[in-house]
């Protein structure tokens, strides 16, 4: 079950399904190796799946949060790590810069995305989680720079990511101007990496520590100012979806590795699709996957060629998430 998809959206889906075949294939190597999938990123680029919601005018293909969504399921149904990538590719960084940044920002850093590049936001901090506005990290105004200092922690990306949207507090001649953002590119003076921090999956995409002290920043680089925290969630809400929909594909893909599985597993002379306590878990599952989908897709159709409503993607998040969570534990039974 679906929103209706035009013919061009529905060969998209296809073209993500297709590439996703080939993915199923390394999969496991990326989570068993930790190794960055540059091999799936230069497929990924290749297809145009890198920057699809970056306007053509910057060299991406100015698709819809829609049509992104119908890609990154399709891809995670296999690689839930190539999904993920996917998702920072097009959502949340990209958001930010394409909604709020100048036309000089978006010429210099979109067409990194399109050529490969995954962005990394950057906003959790050791004492600074849910609560996003208990940060401490901090950018103070210097001449034509910004001298950034603090330490974000879970960075996804931290080590392969070439930009970084910073979330920090801003502060210019002793004013204290809220919470606003940065892109710091990796390499400037006073950014180091810390720590990898270990997960229990996705692990082809590292997770780790992001240091900075006395950080020089141009100017230049602020891509939301003053009392900008509530555009930036605005924009968050698209990493959200793309969160959700990664969520859905994992859950797919489990539904129909356990459907297919149970269609050749025999017990008790037939196999195990027949018999009703079987069928009801399929059936669960099912019902968990159709209402994430149809929660995804409506915030993603509502949202149009703008950003998401902060509820719709809340509630397309929570249950997606959950809904995958049950989902895979009954395709492990």
């Amino acid at each position: 079950m679906s929103y209706p998809l035009s013919p061009e959206q529905k060969a998209l889906k296809a073209r993500a399904r297709e590439l996703a075949e080939v993915f199923r294939t390394r999969a496991a190597r990326w989570d068993q190796t930790e190794e960055y999938p540059w091999e799936n990123v230069k497929d990924l680029v290749k297809a145009g799946f890198m920057g699809m919601t970056v306007p053509k005018a910057y060299g991406g293909a100015g698709r819809t949060i829609f049509e992104t969504v119908l890609v990154i399921e399709e891809v995670a149904r296999t690689c839930g790590i190539s999904g993920r990538i996917i998702v920072d590719a097009n959502l949340g960084v990209v958001s930010a810069i394409v909604h709020y940044g100048t036309d000089a920002q978006k010429r210099r850093w979109l067409p990194q995305v399109v050529e490969g590049d995954k962005p990394a936001i950057c906003i959790t901090e050791p004492e600074a989680g849910t609560a996003a506005t208990d940060m401490t990290t901090t950018a103070v105004r210097k001449n034509d720079r910004w001298i950034l200092n603090g330490t974000k922690r879970w960075i996804t990306g931290a080590g392969v990511s070439n930009l970084h949207l910073v979330f920090c507090r801003l502060k210019d001649g002793g004013q204290d101007l809220g919470i606003g953002a940065l892109v710091v590119e990796r390499g400037a003076s006073g950014f180091t990496l810390g720590p990898r921090i270990p997960t229990l999956g996705l692990r082809g995409i590292p997770e780790g520590v992001l240091l900075f002290k006395d950080c020089e920043v141009p100017a230049d680089n602020l891509v939301v100012g003053k009392d900008g925290f509530g555009k930036l969630m605005a924009a968050y809400n698209c990493q959200r979806l793309g969160a959700a929909a990664v969520a859905l594909g994992i859950a797919q893909g489990a539904y129909e590795e356990a459907l297919a599985f149970s269609k050749t597993r025999r017990q008790f002379g037939r196999e195990i699709c027949e018999f009703q306590g079987i069928q009801w878990m399929l059936a669960d599952m099912v019902l968990r996957l159709e209402p994430s989908r149809l929660l995804i897709h409506r915030a993603a159709v509502n949202a149009g060629d703008g950003l998401p409503d902060k509820l719709e993607a809340a509630l397309a998040k929570t249950f997606a998430a959950e809904a995958a969570i049950e989902v895979t534990s009954q395709a492990l039974q």
